[in-house]
């Protein structure tokens, strides 16, 4: 009873606090906007991963004698070793904090790159290629989870957002360059932000979130002062943090077992299930293996992935500009609505070639619509898992469960990407129609399970979804 009375009053004082914070937490300074920028180079480096399969899969076979099978399994390397890296990543960005955890990843994928820049046969092509999965992994999850802690409430969206615009520079990077740069050479660029981040790390703050609990109230408000301006009264920002990160240390310590408990099930369903959204609607499929769909459609493969590098940066930018204007679920149900109806579109596209009707168009209208499938993802599903990933969960929880949550996106992103091209021979179109699928699926489960989390702090909104079971429970 005591415990329950403690509690309450703590969240009486938290919601005190909201007013007064308010007007504090709306500076955007020059250390908040070189921090990002930091953690987003190695965002950078994903996307290279992401898209170097689709880049350097012609030069590469040729110059090393590789057959298609060990190929193929040079590219599920990244994301068997993403899986390993996410099953340590909330650990380590507790135990390490998340500067030392980016400055691991960064040592990983650093070792990575150069293991397949200048691998001399198959063995270290694979070692590189596990040894930066590993990184990205960890990249994955501490990213977002570090930009989400230090930006004002007002901008959250946008800073994490760029997360997503970073990823796709690097995709732009590889499908643009890949026609014409060795793929040596582009494994030494995304190498090249590892080292810029690895360097600027020691320019920014830690995370003052992490540091409500692994250090000092001296340290928390100092890392405030760097971030909102040393003139800036970070009193009651600063109080707010110690009341929630107090009140969730009134709960038992971060374990699997926490997250059985009815207040965090919502939580965990949510940030689990757009994970999978993420990736069983077919979008680590599309943009792996973008070259072999327009090679299948009949569509140039220079010219296709040439306009796609030109193209995925910009419509990136729309979400960043959206995402806090229009908030998440708008975005994410825009986003669900676009790639169910390209995939359909794709899916027609190849029933009619299949049909040998309209064979002059089929191959335009399949790269206009991978085109447009993508550009859905990116204002969205792409970026909006990760950024809601960073904000729901309590601090008391966020290690195991975002661990679990990176897990699932990169567990499933390694079917995905295995499974596509034994689906990709059994079915064009129907490979398309089960990625359409699950983007309608996807929106019910946005509709009546995500929810907004557009201009609230985060001790605000965990303390919202928190409650929720505890006021059902009442009713």
């Amino acid at each position: 009873m005591v415990a329950v009375k403690e509690e309450r009053s703590l969240e009486e004082g938290l919601l005190k606090l909201k007013n007064q914070n308010d007007a504090s937490g709306c500076r955007i300074t020059t250390c908040v906007i070189l921090s990002t920028f930091v953690a987003i180079c190695g965002s950078f480096s994903f996307g290279v991963s992401v898209g170097y399969t689709s880049g350097a899969e012609v030069g590469m076979i040729k110059d090393m004698g590789l057959s298609i099978a060990e190929f193929s399994a040079f590219g599920s390397f990244s994301t068997l070793g993403a899986t390993f890296g996410a099953l340590f990543s909330g650990k380590m960005a507790i135990m390490l904090g998340r500067k030392g955890t980016m400055w691991v990843s960064d040592i990983l994928c650093i070792t990575g790159w150069l293991c397949i820049a200048f691998a001399k046969d198959v063995l270290w092509l694979n070692i590189g290629r596990f040894s930066s999965g590993i990184g990205l992994g960890l990249i994955s999850y501490v990213v977002p989870v570090y930009i989400a802690e230090i930006t004002p409430k007002h901008v959250r969206g946008t800073f994490t957002f760029s997360n997503q615009l970073l990823q796709n520079c690097g995709l732009a990077m590889v499908y643009f360059c890949g026609n014409f740069i060795n793929w040596r050479m582009m494994a030494l660029l995304g190498a090249l932000p590892c080292f810029i981040q690895g360097i600027g790390l020691f320019f920014v703050p830690e995370s003052p979130r992490w540091l409500a609990k692994a250090s000092t109230d001296k340290e928390l408000e100092n890392s405030l002062l760097r971030l909102r301006g040393r003139d800036a009264d970070i009193s009651s920002e600063a109080s707010e943090i110690q009341v929630m990160t107090k009140m969730l240390e009134s709960d038992s310590k971060s374990s699997f077992s926490d997250l059985l408990q009815r207040k965090y099930r919502h939580t965990l369903v949510v940030g689990i299930g757009l994970m999978l959204i993420q990736q069983f609607s077919g979008s680590t499929a599309v943009l792996c293996y973008a070259n072999t769909i327009f090679r299948k459609a009949g569509f140039s493969v220079a010219i296709g992935s040439t306009l796609l590098g030109i193209f995925v940066v910009p419509k990136a930018m729309i979400g960043l500009i959206l995402v806090d204007k229009w908030g998440r679920r708008p975005l994410l149900l825009a986003s669900a609505s676009g790639m169910c109806l390209f995939c359909m579109f794709i899916g027609l596209a190849f029933t009619l070639q299949k049909m040998q009707l309209l064979l002059e168009l089929t191959p335009v209208f399949t790269f206009i619509c991978v085109t447009l499938y993508i550009a859905s993802y990116a204002i969205g599903v792409g970026g909006l898992p990760w950024v809601i990933m960073s904000e729901v969960f309590p601090m008391n929880i966020k290690v195991t469960a975002g661990s679990i949550v990176t897990l699932a996106s990169w567990s499933s992103s390694s079917v995905v990407t295995y499974a596509f091209n034994f689906l990709f021979e059994w079915s064009t179109q129907g490979t398309f129609y089960i990625f359409g699928a699950v983007g309608g699926a996807a929106l019910v489960f946005i509709w009546f399970l995500v929810p907004e989390t557009k201009g609230l702090s985060l001790e605000e909104i965990q303390l919202s979804l928190i409650r929720e079971p505890d006021e059902i429970n009442h009713t």
